[in-house]
């Protein structure tokens, strides 16, 4: 949930969507992201729209927040209306959602539920840091109805973790996975970080290691970015830190695939790795889809049917607005049809899946797959190859 808000058009005090916007609701699936704001510490790498305690001010409260939470999921019924829209997935990030209480996260579930129904089976997750939860609360998760657990693990090397001002130690992270089994949790994923510095291809072999050796269903391994603003972007630019490099990067993903690969865990998506089907975050191919959903919090983004708004970011703004009844909408924007034709192949061309070859010019598939970056069309879907993934973003250029 990236710090900063786009401009974009305004919104309706009612939060009242178009009506194209409302056309086919119920016919995609529907899903809701609860984003939670607060931070014991804030990491120098995290550009997320996130608080420490003494970063919050007046009028936004830790202790408060699901009560908040809960009027937006009310304000979300209201806005759509009667149409049948069972919630296929609910994802709770942040921040760190886990400072929370159970019972808190539960109540924010328990609206959505009451709202607009949980669909059978539905996956509902959790980003948690190592440190954050215990024995007892990762038992009292499970009880109010979430199903899948994502630790923010990193790293397996006390000193890249430093560089990242992670504050868990490498340990944590088996013992924390094993109490989530213990308490009924079939799905636990573990994000990645390469690329950070001062971190060797030894470091990154031992991280990926370390997290198969806690054999998680599924796996998340992101390549460093250096954003604007951080703390580490100021390290990068004094030169204290050395920028991340693109050919270590290259080849520590290529590790990551061979190594996750090799002990049992397929890409589904460039960045995402799953023991099989079952593993792999619904949530997140939702998003890469084109599904529905609704953003909950401040700075939170939604999507309904070609029509994408974004909450206002700072949490007593989105408090006293919800307070009053008013969206906490910031701004939104109406997609065009090309704008979702292009947004479609820049997320499903990440997927294993691919992306339709009939969005594409034929001409430049034939080119890309000649180059080595696209697998020969099968099924009528263009497939990165893995020298396509090291090189998506420049794909993506040249097909849109």
């Amino acid at each position: 949930m990236p710090s900063t808000l786009p401009d974009g058009d305004p919104v309706p005090a009612d939060g009242t969507l178009p009506c194209g916007a409302l056309a086919g609701l119920g016919e995609r699936p529907f899903a809701f992201y609860v984003h939670v704001p607060f931070c014991v510490t804030r990491c120098g790498y995290c550009d997320f729209n996130t608080y420490t305690a003494t970063e919050l001010g007046p009028g936004a409260s830790r202790d408060s927040y699901a009560e908040t939470a809960v009027a937006e999921v009310r304000m979300a019924r209201r806005v759509l209306g009667d149409a049948d829209l069972p919630v296929e997935t609910v994802f709770v990030g942040g921040g760190t959602p886990t400072l929370l209480s159970p019972d808190d996260l539960g109540r924010v579930l328990e609206a959505i539920d009451k709202e607009f129904g949980l669909a059978p089976g539905a996956e509902v997750t959790t980003e948690a840091n190592p440190e954050s939860v215990d024995e007892a609360y990762l038992a009292r998760l499970r009880e109010v109805g979430f199903t899948r657990v994502s630790y923010g693990m990193q790293s397996a090397r006390e000193h890249v973790l430093k560089v990242l001002d992670r504050t868990h130690t490498p340990g944590r992270v088996p013992q924390v996975v094993g109490w989530t089994r213990a308490a009924g949790f079939e799905h636990v994923n573990l994000d990645l970080i390469y690329g950070t510095p001062g971190e060797s291809d030894d470091d990154w072999r031992a991280s990926l290691e370390a997290a198969l050796a806690c054999e998680p269903d599924h796996v998340s391994a992101y390549a460093l970015i250096v954003e604007d603003g951080t703390r580490l972007a100021a390290q990068v630019r004094r030169g204290e830190l050395a920028a991340p490099d693109d050919d270590a990067m290259a080849d520590r993903y290529l590790m990551a695939d061979e190594m996750l690969s090799g002990n049992g865990l397929n890409w589904y998506e460039i960045s995402n790795w799953a023991r099989d089907a079952g593993a792999e975050c619904r949530h997140n191919v939702l998003y890469w889809t084109g599904a529905d959903w609704w953003g909950v919090g401040p700075g939170a983004h939604s999507h309904v049917g070609g029509t994408r708004w974004w909450n206002v970011k700072h949490p007593a703004a989105y408090a006293s607005r919800l307070a009053e009844g008013v969206t906490p909408a910031h701004a939104r924007e109406i997609l065009t049809d090309d704008d979702r034709r292009i947004e479609r192949i820049m997320l499903e061309l990440r997927l294993a899946d691919g992306c339709p070859v009939d969005l594409l010019d034929e001409r430049t598939v034939r080119t890309l797959v000649a180059d080595g970056l696209l697998e020969p069309v099968r099924d009528g879907r263009a497939v990165l190859t893995l020298r396509g993934r090291l090189l998506a973003d420049a794909v993506v250029r040249d097909l849109t």
